[in-house]
Parts: C-alpha cells; structure tokens; sequence
C-alpha cells in the first residue's frame, strides 16, 4: 500500500467538516482500558456516533491527536494488515502531535484485524473505538485476542423514541388523555410500516423511501453476504432473503426449505442452508429466536422464527399486497427486545406464545402479539399465553397489541392488554 494514500487520508481527516447528528440512546465513555466496538446494521448511524463522540473530543483535544479511518474506502482495495504500521508513519510525517484516539469505521474489511487492534491496544497509548456492520464483531464471537480487554455497542435504527424525537413528538404521560394521541398512532403507525433506518425515517415520500431501502437491501446481499463469505450457490441466499421478506415472524424450517428449493430444481445441502441462516443474522438482515427447551439439542432441531431487523424491507420489498399486521408488530416487539438485550425464546405446545424472556436461568415474562383482540381471536391468543405462564408458574403475562387497554383474568392468570407504544416507550 502506498503511504501517500494514507497521507491522503489523513489530511482529508484534517479538513473534515463534522456534520451535526441526532443524539440516540447509547452511551459511549471512552477509556484505554478496553478496546469499544459499535456494532449493527448497516445505515443505521454508526458512523455519525462516532463522529459524534469525535465532536465532543474536539472540544478539548487537537484534531491532529485523533485520526479516524473508514476501511470502506475504496482507494484501501487489497489492503493487509503489513501495510497498517504505514499509517502511523504516514501520521507523524504530516504532524507532530502523538494521536491518542483511534476511530476505524468498518473495521472488518482489514484481514486479521483484531491482531492488529490487539497489538495497538497493548500499547497503553490509545482510546480506540471501531465499528463494523457483522454480529461476528460482537463481544460473544470476537477474536480470541481481544476478550477481556473488549466491550460492544448494538446500534439497530432507531427506537420508537428516537423516531419521536427526530418528529418533533415530545412524549409524556398525559398525551394518552389528549388529543395528540392521535399524532401519537401516525407516528406510530409509519414507524411500524416504514422502520427506524435513520435516512428512511428522514426522507419524504413512499418511492423516495423505497429507493433507499432497496440500495440497503442490494448492499446487504452483495457486500455483507455474497462477497464477504464467498458465496458460491448465489440463487440460494437469494432465494432465502425473499423467503424472509414474505414470512416475516415466521418460522423458518431447514428440510422445508430444502423442499421449496428441490421443486424449483435447485440443489442445497441442509448444512449449506443452515451456513447462509447464519450469515444472514451476521450481516444484521435478519434476527431470530428458538423453540424454547431446557435441551441445547432440542432448540436447535426446531425450526426457528425469523425476523427481518427493520420492517421496511418487508413493506418496500416483499411481494406481498398486504402484510400480516399482527407478524409487523410482532417484528417491531422482537427489534426492540435486541435493543434492550432480552433473551428471547417462542414457545411452543398445544398452542403457542410469541415471546418467552428469559433472564439469568429464570423465566421472567410471556408475551403475545397481535394488532387487535378481539372475539374472534380472543381464545386463540389467550391459551398459548395461559399455557406458557402455567409451564413456567408465572402469575400474569403481556399481550401488545396497537392500541387497546385493558386487564384480564383467565384460569386464576391475570393478562394485561398493553399498547406496543407504551411498552416501546417504557
């Protein structure tokens, strides 16, 4: 690698302009102890909460003492890890202020990056924050170089809250009793359909909207999935992908979907299908729960339930005229539960509930999900909620629907009927 490539880089660090972002619901204290990671999806803000945290710095420090690199940056095609010790020469060459803090946006693209991390980390002499758009950059799958001295951030797009704030909503407990309920639903009924990708939510008009959605979605699959893991049966990832965009909160069977490939004439072993499941949840495209069970073995022969990260991608990109409202909000439930690192399970009987929480070694919660109870779908949504809270003794569960209020009592159990937003905005 050139080193004047690097010098480039540098002195266009020097002369950036750092635009002004939505403060979110993340805390970042820097510190040389650790190394701190900001991990998610891809256009949901990491960049701007890094340049964020630089702004604060920059009250207080020379920009030349921090040097922030995106790895993204195509002029670093082919870049090794031999090449990464030019940088600091490139830097010292142009300055001589000692850096002291180390931003590497998309950290990922560097091979064998955390030995290289590890190795400026045992230095002593840096804060370093790094971001990356794979899950395989969070705390429990990180190199084994870096545990013990490694601390993540999940960053998804934005919260219901978040999304309140960039509208100009100021939520308190008396909106429900007032008129502005009614706002309160309209943004609550476009965050549902539309997501929280920052960018989305900031943009005006549905195929405005869309085009954006459809470049993340395209980027996902070529650079996160395709190209980062080399996948080879391209028609298969595909045809998973819009397999997830149709059957969001739905469950995801390996042998059925290696049917639903043989009648279409093509080949993939269960093994391969189970690998491109993976990458999918990787690359943040996808989340998911297991079957509860006490049995490791069990859990993982059931089917799991899948959820796209943000509904957008189903409202924009699936071929469905009119998504399942209940599955949407079901979906919504399950991306905030990952922002508030619940433990999540479905569980299954004679009936089924749509969320078990399971915190330490107890279980703590039951939750169902649907739009709206009524009579009709009263007796369904109510037993596989009763049987989970009498398989588990607890004394009471939650059913999140859009917009009802209210308290029953079942078989000794008590359910408290909640708005999502309410449970969105605790």
């Amino acid at each position: 690698m050139n080193k004047d490539v690097f010098k480039r880089l540098i002195v266009e660090w020097f002369e950036r302009d750092i635009p002004s972002s939505l403060p979110r619901e993340v805390e970042l204290v820097l510190n040389k102890e650790e190394v701190h990671a900001i991990i998610g999806p891809r256009r949901v803000g990491k960049t701007f909460l890094m340049l964020h945290v630089l702004s604060g710095l920059l009250e207080k420090t020379s920009k030349e003492e921090i040097l922030f690199i995106d790895f993204e940056d195509n002029r670093l095609v082919g870049l090794t890890p031999a090449d990464l010790d030019e940088l600091f020469v490139a830097h010292r060459e142009l300055t001589d202020k000692e850096l002291r803090y180390l931003f590497f946006d998309e950290v990922q693209e560097i091979p064998n990056w955390s030995k290289f991390v590890r190795r400026l980390h045992n230095q002593g002499k840096y804060c370093i924050v790094v971001s990356g758009s794979s899950s395989k950059l969070l705390g429990k799958e990180i190199a084994t170089e870096l545990r013990g001295r490694y601390t993540s951030i999940l960053l998804l797009p934005f919260s219901f809250r978040e999304f309140l704030h960039l509208k100009g909503f100021a939520f308190d407990k008396q909106v429900q009793f007032s008129e502005r309920k009614g706002e309160l639903l309209r943004h609550l009924n476009e965050y549902v359909s539309y997501g929280g990708f920052p960018r989305v939510a900031m943009t005006a008009g549905v195929e405005a909207k869309k085009a954006l959605v459809k470049s993340y979605f395209e980027t996902i699959f070529y650079k996160d999935i395709v190209e980062r893991h080399k996948i080879e049966s391209i028609d298969v990832i595909e045809m998973m992908m819009n397999y997830v965009l149709n059957n969001n909160a739905g469950l995801f069977s390996i042998s059925s979907f290696e049917k639903i490939l043989k009648e279409k004439g093509i080949k993939a072993s269960k093994k391969t299908i189970s690998l491109y499941l993976k990458h999918l949840e990787d690359s943040f495209f996808i989340f998911s729960t297991q079957k509860f069970s006490y049995s490791a073995k069990t859990r993982l022969m059931n089917p799991k339930k899948v959820y796209l990260a943000d509904n957008a991608f189903q409202t924009f990109l699936s071929s469905s005229f009119s998504p399942d409202k209940g599955k949407v909000l079901e979906a919504t439930v399950m991306q905030e539960m990952k922002r508030k690192n619940l433990e999540a399970f479905y569980f299954k009987n004679k009936n089924e509930c749509d969320f078990i929480i399971k915190k330490g070694t107890k279980i703590t919660n039951a939750i169902q999900v649907c739009y709206e109870l009524n009579e009709k779908n009263k007796k369904r949504e109510t037993k596989g909620l009763i049987e989970a809270l009498k398989k588990f003794n607890l004394k009471k569960g939650t059913i999140l629907t859009f917009n009802q209020e209210k308290e029953l009592k079942t078989e000794n159990k008590k359910i408290t009927v909640t708005p999502i937003w309410k449970w969105l905005l605790e």
